[in-house]
């Protein structure tokens, strides 16, 4: 680089420093400023052996700016993002080492305390969906030979059951009847008959419409020396949580839900509890990227900070205002709101002879709800009529209820009286094109 090039860039970054603002420069420009580098200096050039053929264009591309139709995401996820959420994203990007940048992480785990209701500090984002909060649980408080106790009543469980299982766990899958949820009982002879290290629950299973109770089971667990572990993926926010009340000692969730976040983020708990179990390990985390002894670092769990992996920055701008607009309405409101949309959607629904999968009503997710599909009624056709017609997802069943169910998410942003009625539309569109009103 030639010493005008280098007084010109330093002449600019002295200007940006006084200005406390970015200026952008085209790419093109870039190249008009260039100046034509000194015989002696290799830059482009290949290294010597190396050959330098044509550069072949048969797969440039993609070309021009992006396109993308607009959706009202009312499945089980992701959800339509507020403007704020989407304008925070555009920020100027932070050097994810930065002071600026560590305040706003501070502000991200303070969101999630107020989230989850606990005091505990050991709270994060994994730089993931959340799958990856799912195997950092896993990776973290499972060593091999552990026993794990899976609450398996859809396909989440399942795939606690068979992530566990690569970790080296010994692990009991206990499972309920098709759209069900456990009761206290069937949990508590599972804990004490098998003394496990973990007991695995899903808050919300999204795949069945299933709502599972947890009250007692925190005092449960710690009779028995057992974790509780829950997954909150498709619940956080949406309806009533208390990490430490409840005796709750880890949770993951996903950003891409009732939070209204863009997917790639998957908040994280830890109790005290949790946290010594991760501390107190006989073996290695099996999981260099998923070691919340590292990832925690980052994350000041150890009153400083040490660099693990570059932090999803602007994926980071979104959750903290996400979550921000959480405080701001309120949690008891939050949950209020879905609850009532949620009773809006069935009352319409029902209205139209549609019945819950879910048969009783304490069982029943108010963020994800499953529909039966009547017999004889073409599901697909009716998902396929609500996307092109009114622009509307409409999910069918996942793993055991394909085909049986129709699943419709009221989650955060999209959790408005004007949303859930365009859906019911939808719904009645669909189904009198098949003679069914």
């Amino acid at each position: 680089m030639s010493r005008r090039l280098v007084q010109q860039l330093t002449g600019q970054a002295s200007a940006f420093a006084k200005q406390g603002s970015l200026r952008f420069t085209t790419s093109a420009q870039c190249l008009q400023a260039a100046e034509p580098a000194p015989d002696n200096i290799v830059s482009a050039a290949p290294r010597p052996g190396e050959s330098r053929p044509a550069v072949s264009d048969v797969h440039r591309g993609p070309t021009g700016p992006i396109e993308v139709p607009s959706r009202l995401l009312m499945g089980p996820g992701p959800a339509n993002v507020s403007p704020r959420v989407a304008a925070a994203q555009t920020l100027p990007l932070l050097g994810h080492m930065h002071p600026p940048f560590f305040r706003i992480m501070d502000e991200i785990q303070q969101g999630l305390r107020y989230v989850f209701q606990t005091d505990s500090p050991y709270t994060l984002l994994v730089s993931g969906t959340g799958h990856a909060g799912m195997e950092a649980c896993i990776a973290n408080l499972i060593e091999p030979g552990e026993k794990i106790v899976v609450g398996n009543k859809g396909i989440w469980g399942a795939r606690v059951t068979d992530l566990a299982s690569r970790y080296g766990a010994d692990v009991i899958d206990l499972q309920t009847p098709p759209a069900t949820a456990f009761s206290y009982e069937t949990l508590e002879q599972a804990v004490t008959e098998h003394k496990p290290a973990v007991l695995f629950l899903c808050q919300g299973e999204s795949s069945t419409g299933v709502h599972q109770n947890l009250a007692g089971l925190g005092e449960l667990c710690r009779a028995n020396g057992t974790l509780l572990l829950v997954d909150t993926v498709c619940t956080l926010g949406g309806i009533p949580l208390h990490a430490d009340d409840w005796g709750i000692d880890a949770i993951y969730s996903g950003s891409q839900k009732v939070l209204g976040a863009p997917p790639g983020a998957a908040p994280l708990f830890f109790s005290e509890r949790a946290f010594q179990k991760l501390r107190n390990r006989k073996t290695p985390v099996a999981s260099y990227y998923f070691d919340l002894n590292l990832v925690g670092d980052y994350w000041g769990w150890f009153n400083k900070r040490f660099y693990h992996h570059t932090g999803m920055v602007s994926n980071w701008y979104g959750v903290r205002e996400a979550l921000a607009m959480t405080a701001d309405e309120g949690l008891d409101h939050l949950w209020q709101r879905h609850g009532n949309c949620a009773q809006m959607l069935w009352g319409g629904l029902s209205s139209m002879g549609l019945e819950p999968l879910v048969e009783v009503e304490a069982e029943r997710l108010a963020t994800v709800n499953t529909i039966k599909v009547p017999e004889g009624v073409d599901w697909a056709a009716v998902n396929a009529n609500a996307m092109s017609k009114y622009s509307v997802e409409i999910a069918g069943g996942l793993g055991g209820t394909v085909g049986k169910a129709w699943r419709v998410g009221i989650m955060g942003y999209n959790a408005t009286p004007a949303n859930v009625e365009l859906v019911l539309a939808a719904f009645r569109d669909g189904l009198r094109q098949q003679g069914r009103l």
